[in-house]
């Protein structure tokens, strides 16, 4: 009779994943990167633990949209003190902190438990083209 080999944490294998986000969607390049951090392509894959890879992205700021989100679409926090509301468009999040566009997106569409928050650790992300996470990638080397 055979039996279920059950995945265990020294088991774990992690890659890096370079992704260039210059014209590419931001959605659809969001759902990739999270199926990534999950680790959803790993034919280990088990929903209880965290088996996703590293993923670094560059290029934030050249991340495109569609339609009209640039003016439209607004994203919000509170600072919990009365008054402390803050709304802003993409645009001016792209022009202060364009990181923060794809960590919000990736966010997203993590699943909402425990292990959200140690998925997202391992996402980096950088407005322009330099990073520095070179030595974990060879020369000419990129997916995605």
């Amino acid at each position: 009779m055979k039996q279920t080999k059950s995945t265990k944490l020294k088991d774990i294998k992690r890659q890096w994943h370079l992704i260039d986000a210059k014209d590419k969607i931001l959605g659809r390049m969001a759902s990739d990167i999270a199926l990534f951090l999950m680790g959803k392509s790993k034919s280990d894959f088990v929903r209880n633990l965290d088996l996703g890879d590293f993923v670094v992205v560059i290029n934030a700021k050249d991340v495109k949209t569609t339609g009209k989100k640039e003016s439209k679409k607004n994203y919000y926090r509170h600072s919990g003190y009365p008054g402390g509301f803050k709304s802003e468009t993409l645009s001016d999040l792209r022009e202060r902190k364009p990181e923060e566009i794809i960590i919000h997106a990736v966010s997203g569409m993590l699943p909402q438990n425990k292990l959200k928050a140690k998925m997202l650790k391992r996402l980096y992300v950088f407005a322009k083209e330099v990073h520095t996470y070179e030595d974990k990638f060879k020369k000419g080397e990129t997916n995605s």
